[in-house]
C-alpha cells in the first residue's frame, strides 16, 4: 500500500489533486491511503513552499499546481 499525503490548504487545486490520485490508483488497481495535510505549519515543515504538494511514501514528489495523470501513474508504480 502506498501512503500518500496531499499538502494544501483545501483549495480547488488541492482537492483536484487528491481526487486525481484516487482516480488513477483505482484505475490501476493500486491500494493507497491518502491523507490531506492542511495546516500551514505542517506543509512548511515538510519542505513544500507551493501547493498542492504531494508526498509518496515519505518523499516529496510534487509541489505547485495539479500534476498530470502520467506523473501520478509514475508515482504509483515506483517502488
Amino acid at each position: 500500500m502506498k501512503e500518500i499525503k496531499v499538502l494544501g490548504t483545501g483549495c480547488a487545486n488541492c482537492r483536484t489533486t487528491a481526487r486525481l490520485i484516487e482516480e488513477v490508483a483505482h484505475e490501476r488497481g493500486v491500494e493507497i491511503q491518502v491523507e490531506k495535510v492542511e495546516r500551514i505549519e505542517d506543509i512548511v515543515a515538510a519542505g513544500v513552499m507551493r501547493t498542492p504538494g504531494v508526498i509518496v511514501d515519505g518523499k516529496v514528489v510534487h509541489a505547485g499546481g495539479v500534476p498530470n495523470r502520467d506523473a501520478v501513474a509514475g508515482w504509483l508504480q515506483a517502488a
